[in-house]
């Protein structure tokens, strides 16, 4: 733990109540400092370390009665040393200082102890007691409500995942769980279920029994779908099943996926599923966005291995990966798995839309020719990674730069329509079973919008495809 002694404005030091561990300053004791300060008593350097997210400005973490009275008498600057913690809690550094004078009272022991668990459960309750001051069981009692919701937080999570067919050292690796502690949560997945199940057969609706044990919507009607086959299923959700080669659903269902750029309807995925698997059949989501893919599948009672570019602690079941291009033009697996997957929806990040709403190393915001390099690359790895029977199922859109230009003046340059992916694909070894018109909404045009493009006799796009492919011989 690094340390240095500087001489810096007081002006620049902030008392942060997120990593003080007493209730308050005791303005008793900053008098009696003030008065020894004048007297010409010396004190021992504070202790500060940088704020996050900023460049000048410094957290107190031990010497908040000194600064106090450094402030009262009027000086401009103080002797600090400035730290680097290193990954050490701040609060507990701050709390283990401050036993140091004076022992914290009951009440902001247990108060540390509780806000120090709430933002790392991983701290052990020994870690915890030797930076406040009290004994382990003493911890344990502290915290105990605590640490039971974060063990049936952690248990959904693994049954989630584990329901979604996700390999256990991949689900102990994602949640962060060593063997042993991941041993522990697996005998609870059976009776995990119970409770929602007693209140489901009780007539509550799925909304309700989601809201009260804490789990999402997809994840319960995992549950109330049980036994049930894919079109039982569909009537259940309340999804017309579409039995033409038009998939013409205008509005997501908000029950299925996060808000996300590019969110995709439940209902379109939901069809995809019904023709091109069945049910228990493992399905492959390389690139998951909102997840509407991975909560589909729970509904639909398929498996689903779903992985964005994206890190989100509330999708444990979206695994970290970035599909980035090598200097040779290689894309790299995310797994390492003898299981290979039946079918892979693949709804990638369409060219140019939404660009700027994406993260900065999405494949939206490449050139014209990166961007269908990529695609190309993509599909000859996955032709390698699955099964001779492996279907996929891509969805895309033409894209025409359509913007002020008259339908009869479009050149056609740097577009990238249908004909363009269906090139690549066959290139990269893949055969074209179906075309599938899935269109996006005119709704996205506002009345003004069409009026002015009516005007110019522009032509704009709402068409999007779900090409389904199989393996070329």
């Amino acid at each position: 733990m690094k340390q240095e002694l500087s001489q810096i404005p007081i002006t620049s030091i902030i008392l942060d109540e997120a990593i003080y561990p007493r209730k308050g300053i005791d303005h008793k004791r900053v008098g009696i400092f003030a008065e020894n300060i004048r007297d010409g008593f010396k004190f021992d350097p504070i202790e500060v370390e940088l704020a996050p997210e900023t460049s000048d400005t410094y957290r107190l973490l031990d010497g908040a009665h000194r600064w106090s009275a450094y402030k009262s008498t009027g000086k401009d600057s103080v002797k600090v040393f400035i730290k680097e913690l290193n990954g050490t809690d701040p609060l507990l550094y701050a709390a283990k200082k401050a036993i140091g004078p004076r022992q914290l009272t009951e009440e902001e022991a247990r108060e540390t102890a509780r806000r120090a668990y709430k933002k790392n459960p991983k701290l052990n309750p020994v870690e915890i007691g030797k930076a406040i001051g009290r004994a382990r069981r003493t911890v344990d009692n502290y915290i105990a409500d605590l640490r039971a919701a974060t063990q049936m937080g952690m248990d959904i999570k693994v049954f989630r995942m584990n329901r979604l067919g996700i390999p256990q050292d991949r689900i102990a690796k994602r949640l962060g769980l060593a063997r042993t502690s991941f041993q522990y949560h697996l005998p609870k997945m059976a009776a995990l279920p119970n409770s929602a199940n007693t209140d489901l057969s009780q007539g509550f609706t799925v909304s309700q029994v989601a809201q009260k044990h804490g789990w999402t919507d997809p994840m319960v009607w995992s549950l109330a779908l049980e036994g049930k086959d894919d079109q039982e299923r569909f009537k259940e959700l309340g999804w017309g099943l579409r039995t033409w080669d038009q998939w013409d659903f205008n509005a997501c269902d908000e029950r299925f996926g996060d808000d996300w750029p590019g969110r995709i309807p439940a209902q379109l995925i939901a069809h995809i599923l019904f023709y091109f698997s069945r049910p228990g059949d493992l399905v492959l989501d390389p690139m998951a966005g909102g997840g509407v893919t991975p909560d589909t599948c729970l509904a639909l009672d398929r498996r689903c291995w779903s992985f964005d570019i994206k890190e989100r602690s509330r999708r444990p079941e979206i695994e970290p990966h970035t599909w980035t291009l090598s200097s040779n033009g290689l894309l790299t697996w995310p797994v390492s798995s003898k299981t290979k997957p039946d079918l892979i929806i693949f709804d990638p990040p369409y060219f140019s839309k939404k660009a700027n709403d994406y993260d900065e190393k999405s494949i939206s915001g490449f050139s014209q020719d990166k961007y269908l390099e990529f695609l190309e690359a993509f599909f000859v790895l996955v032709k390698h990674h699955v099964k001779k029977t492996t279907k996929l199922a891509f969805i895309n859109a033409d894209w025409r730069d359509f913007q002020n230009t008259p339908a009869s003046e479009e050149a056609g340059k740097g577009g990238i329509l249908i004909d363009d992916y269906l090139e690549i694909l066959k290139r990269a070894g893949w055969q074209r079973t179906h075309i599938i018109q899935a269109p996006m909404s005119s709704q996205r045009f506002n009345a003004i919008v069409v009026s002015a493009m009516q005007k110019k006799r522009i032509l704009g796009v709402t068409s999007r495809y779900v090409i389904v492919l199989k393996q070329s011989k």
